[in-house]
């Protein structure tokens, strides 16, 4: 038990989905209002009350939004926000002092995730020790909220507005992680991952250390291209390649394996049209004629970034 569990952020984050298909519901200007408005209930609903929720019904509003958003039914909003001419001179009253907020986040992050899970009053932890980590983030972004406010003394209905007008742009893509997420497990528990183990070890000398590396972290890639998540990838390419091959055939170091194996994957992130939320809402919010852009300016890193990460795994994998 504990006084902050990571369940109260999702809550929390259900409570704010809830409020933007409200006031979706309200926008008598809205082309689509009352299927956005459902769309955003049924994810607000699943953040709220998932911990709760039987997976069945859980699942079955998972593939109402999934029907809403291929059905084109999920529209933005024309909220009016702040123009141009008053976005601009508040950034120069502010200055650097914008980032100060955002940079409580992982500030927060590393902390709570060293010291917090040893705090403990009347016999309970203050955080959900099983997710520290995750409930350390959730504890940033509540703190760098109430930062921004105070720093643009704000109102709250101002954050709420912007941020229900940010989710809208982004769109259904905003459930694309937690589905492929999702996606990655039924993977796993169908057997793809022994499906692919057997044929890695046809097609390659796994024999050889540096060889099984390259499976893994390739593999990692190149799941993560075709699920357009590392999460998803993930479970599958670890349990078929990294665990038999690298922990079991080699004696490698399994945290290690994982951690750059999913810096591996997140090098697919960056090359892939399938993670929508990273790479094609920024061609939406920036007005991009090239619907590739962001992933062609990326291509050069991600490459880079992704043989740096199989000589660093190959180094340090059976090493430590």
């Amino acid at each position: 038990m504990s006084l902050v569990s990571l369940n109260s952020f999702y809550v929390l984050a259900g409570a704010f989905v809830l409020a933007t298909a409200v006031r979706v519901a309200m926008d008598k200007g809205h082309a689509r209002r009352w299927s956005t408005a459902l769309f955003w209930g049924l994810l607000g609903a699943c953040f709220a009350l998932g911990g709760s929720m039987p997976p069945t019904v859980a699942g079955y509003l998972v593939l109402g939004m999934t029907i809403l958003a291929a059905s084109g039914r999920v529209g933005m909003s024309r909220e009016r926000s702040t123009g141009r001419e008053e976005r601009l001179a508040s950034a120069q009253r502010l200055g650097d002092r914008l980032f100060w907020p955002a940079l409580l986040i992982p500030a927060t992050a590393v902390v709570g995730s060293l010291f917090l899970g040893r705090v403990r009053w009347r016999g309970l932890a203050l955080v959900d020790t099983a997710n520290l980590s995750v409930t350390s983030v959730c504890i940033g972004a509540v703190l760098a909220l109430a930062a921004g406010l105070r720093l643009t003394r704000a109102p709250v209905r101002d954050a709420v507005g912007e941020g229900s007008r940010l989710i809208q742009t982004v769109g259904w893509a905003l459930i694309l992680p937690q589905a492929l997420a999702a996606l990655g497990g039924l993977f796993a528990r169908a057997g793809v991952g022994t499906v692919v183990a057997g044929l890695v070890e046809r097609a390659l000398p796994t024999q050889f250390s540096f060889v099984a590396v390259a499976a893994y972290c390739l593999g990692m890639v190149l799941f993560t291209i075709c699920l357009g998540n590392a999460f998803a990838a993930f479970a599958v390419v670890t349990g078929g390649i990294g665990v038999p091959l690298i922990v079991h055939a080699h004696g490698g170091n399994p945290a290690i394996m994982a951690a750059i194996g999913m810096l591996a994957g997140f090098c697919g992130t960056l090359l892939t049209p399938m993670a929508a939320n990273f790479n094609l809402v920024p061609v939406m919010l920036l007005e991009l004629e090239d619907k590739n852009a962001v992933i062609r300016a990326q291509a050069p890193i991600a490459l880079a970034l992704f043989a740096f990460n199989l000589l660093l795994m190959e180094f340090c994998v059976y090493r430590f």
